[in-house]
């Protein structure tokens, strides 16, 4: 058999065996991107692997135990049940998969600079178990040119030859934690190959499970695609964010503003402020493309400033906590002050990057006494974004009475804001939490 017939037998094997839905898979990382990847593919048909270094993790997925909101937790009990979810902590357990996708976290260094160790270590470990007609997918939020300048160098180093004998893609993961109405199955997939077996091997890949999956040009292509898309949003919500400080100086209403302006049936789309930006997008893809810019010559100068109006709400915001307190002749220092919600947005577990643990670190650096409540994250394990470990207070009438400030700065629809209001003497909302509120609204400060 000649080379050439070798490497068509390798791709046709990968092509038949994704088709068939008799490929394995094997998923690395299995947080909020990787688990619901591993059960939707499961869910079609797909044998998988996940791998992650999280020991906790492993051993609950294979109890069949969830601790990912999006995942229904009788459907992966049934997956873990028939052997069609298995987990694990030893990556050796992925030689025998057919597809491999990465799902691990791209975060920022201190100094707002792409952090790539994770992909990095993964793909060292992934080049030691490779073996001719395996398809290697990279979900993880980067930069464009990360696929194709720091993956594909590392995995040819194994011997085998790109497009031939293995298959590389980024497809960018597009999860929106806590919608109901767009998860893994049907949000559209983008898929950019590095060659066309490569697109045409993840294209199939994605279409056995995926709804509606969508072959881009390139990796760069679909790279630039998912940073732009949260790099739209940063930017829209920074102009609302911007608006918030230009109202809070001309003392006018900006959730009215707001209102007023959604009334034009075309031409705008409204954005809400808030105490600023978190979870695992929003805060760190904008500075991605920034970085990667800058080799271009090119300074991204609207992007960089909308991260600047960002970060600096947790700031206005403990300003505003500031001047409502002394107003009614408090100060910052000695203040007990609660936080309602720690999770980076509403009715979610996820406190990545969340604005809230700025303002709790910034009101305790200021002299308050600060507690928080919170029914999604009972605690907040020490992390490089928060020095300290931190746990849920329960919520009372008597807890809200003896607070000085209750800063809703998560809207968690489980809470009952009217009520809070009833039990406490004042009230920061950063959220428009409490705009259906009609009794003690003297007590109410709003962003």
């Amino acid at each position: 058999m000649s080379s050439t017939d070798r490497e068509r037998t390798h791709f046709q094997a990968l092509i038949d065996r994704i088709g068939s839905r008799q490929a394995t898979v094997g998923v690395v990382g299995l947080g909020y991107v990787g688990l619901p990847l591993a059960v939707t593919h499961a869910s079609a048909g797909f044998r998988v692997i996940g791998v992650d270094d999280n020991p906790v993790k492993v051993a609950k997925i294979m109890r069949g135990e969830n601790y990912i909101p999006d995942v229904d937790e009788a459907v992966l009990s049934r997956l873990v049940a028939h052997a069609m979810v298995s987990a694990t902590v030893d990556f050796d357990a992925l030689t025998d998969a057919d597809v491999i996708v990465i799902c691990v976290p791209t975060p920022l260094t201190p100094n707002k600079e792409p952090d790539l160790s994770y992909i990095i270590a993964v793909a060292n470990k992934v080049r030691g178990i490779m073996r001719p007609g395996q398809l290697v997918v990279l979900e993880s939020t980067t930069y464009p040119g990360t696929t194709e300048e720091v993956l594909q160098p590392i995995l040819e180093t194994s011997g085998l030859r790109l497009g031939d004998e293995f298959f590389l893609a980024f497809s960018p993961e597009r999860v929106d934690p806590g919608r109901i109405d767009f998860q893994t199955h049907n949000t559209p997939k983008l898929i950019g190959g590095v060659t066309s077996r490569c697109q045409e091997a993840a294209t199939l890949f994605y279409r056995q499970a995926i709804a509606t999956v969508i072959p881009v040009g390139s990796p760069r292509v679909a790279e630039l695609s998912k940073v732009f898309e949260n790099t739209y949003r940063a930017v829209n919500i920074a102009l609302v964010n911007e608006l918030a400080l230009l109202c809070d100086r001309m003392a006018i209403d900006v959730w009215e503003v707001l209102d007023a302006a959604a009334t034009k049936p075309f031409g705008i789309q409204i954005f809400r402020p808030g105490p600023g930006v978190g979870g695992h997008c929003i805060p760190l893809d904008p500075f991605y493309l920034s970085w990667k810019a800058r080799e271009y010559d090119f300074s991204t100068r609207f992007i960089e400033l909308a991260g600047d109006i960002n970060l600096r709400m947790p700031y206005f915001v403990v300003d505003k906590v500031a001047r409502s307190l002394n107003a009614r002749q408090k100060s910052v220092k000695g203040s007990r002050i609660l936080l309602l919600g720690v999770a980076y947005k509403a009715d979610i577990n996820d406190e990545r990057e969340s604005p809230a643990l700025k303002i709790f670190d910034l009101l305790e650096a200021a002299g308050a006494i600060v507690t928080y409540h919170d029914p999604y994250v009972p605690v907040v394990k020490p992390h490089p974004f928060f020095a300290r470990e931190i746990r849920s207070v329960d919520l009372s009438a008597e807890k809200l009475a003896a607070q000085d400030c209750t800063v809703v700065t998560t809207d968690h629809r489980v809470i009952d804001y009217e009520w809070v209001v009833r039990h406490s003497a004042l009230v920061m909302d950063t959220r428009n939490a409490t705009r259906e509120v009609k009794a003690h609204r003297d007590r109410i400060v709003r962003l």
